[in-house]
């Protein structure tokens, strides 16, 4: 399928239709054995969220795994920027299946290029030994700004694009403690809490809560590790994408109830930047854990040329 090819339903969705719209995006389609294709993000222009990239790729891995085994961690690596005109392929390899784990490679195509290589691993339920890390001491959601209300208030400094992008219909609500839109070049500890849930219900079904909770852990994850540093996504003659991405679920979640992401950055070197995350449900529960390396690369035109 080329560009001109995908203008059949260009309509994005209205904030009541957002959330299963989200639904909808992720939900593969199976086109032959192992074997699926993600549906392009409608009205899309430029670069697919990473985060969509690895939900189709979980839920693709999905389909070639028993029930009963749920995905308990998954390993990507971006390697291409996709494009959001045209749909993706998603070729799933059965490397591994055990008494209690299967493992799967799905490797997502576009332009027959590979954009994204992951590994899942799938787990049947057992008991064993429990500990986790406490939940940060950090105020509720109640009474914080969402992202897109913070992009109306900060609209006279910020790119029009970029508020236009923040103000449209969202299926993810961002509550940050800090808002990100700080006055340039301060710097900041390396630390960002954020509140996080879809904007309406997505159903009840576990797998697609475990493939939007995927999608969800791509946002705020990077912009961490440029907090000490002064810059962020809108800064001039910054190059910023995730390299790789790993999350791990340990148990049962639904996203359509308030869920804490804290994420920190302990290192940043070499036009790049660590982080780590995460996610507790209200009550304390550690639910998730997620792992991201990501470009922050700082360009100096003065230096182009010599």
């Amino acid at each position: 399928m080329t560009p001109a090819d995908t203008s059949a339903d260009e309509r994005r969705p209205t904030q009541e239709e957002a959330p299963g719209a989200l639904v909808k995006l992720l939900t593969v389609e199976e086109i032959d054995t192992d074997l699926y294709r993600g549906l392009r993000n409608p009205g899309g222009r430029g670069r697919v969220f990473g985060g969509q990239v690895i939900a189709q790729a979980l839920m693709s891995a999905v389909g070639s795994v028993d029930e009963e085994r749920q995905a308990h961690s998954l390993h990507a690596y971006f390697m291409r920027p996709g494009d959001e005109r045209l749909p993706i392929i998603y070729r799933v390899e059965r490397d591994y299946d055990g008494g209690t784990f299967s493992n799967r490679r799905v490797i997502a195509i576009q332009r027959g290029k590979p954009i994204l290589n992951m590994t899942a691993s799938f787990h049947k339920k057992e008991q064993g030994f429990e500990h986790q890390a406490e939940m940060p001491d950090v105020p509720g959601p109640d009474g914080l700004k969402n992202e897109s209300e913070l992009a109306h208030e900060h609209r006279d400094r910020l790119p029009a694009p970029f508020v236009e992008h923040m103000l449209r219909p969202r299926a993810i609500e961002l509550r940050p403690l800090e808002s990100w839109f700080a006055p340039e070049k301060e710097k900041r500890d390396a630390v960002r809490c954020t509140w996080v849930r879809t904007t309406g219900p997505v159903g009840d079904d576990p797998v697609m809560h475990r493939a939007i909770l995927a999608y969800a852990s791509d946002m705020t994850l990077l912009g961490t590790s440029m907090k000490p540093h002064g810059v962020n996504w809108l800064s001039p003659n910054m190059q910023v994408a995730s390299l790789d991405h790993a999350l791990w679920l340990h148990d049962d979640v639904r996203v359509d109830d308030w869920l804490l992401y804290a994420c920190e950055s302990s290192w940043s070197g070499g036009g790049r930047g660590f982080n780590r995350g995460s996610l507790f449900t209200r009550e304390g529960k550690l639910i998730a854990s997620a792992t991201q390396e990501g470009l922050i690369r700082y360009r100096d035109n003065s230096k182009a040329g010599s």
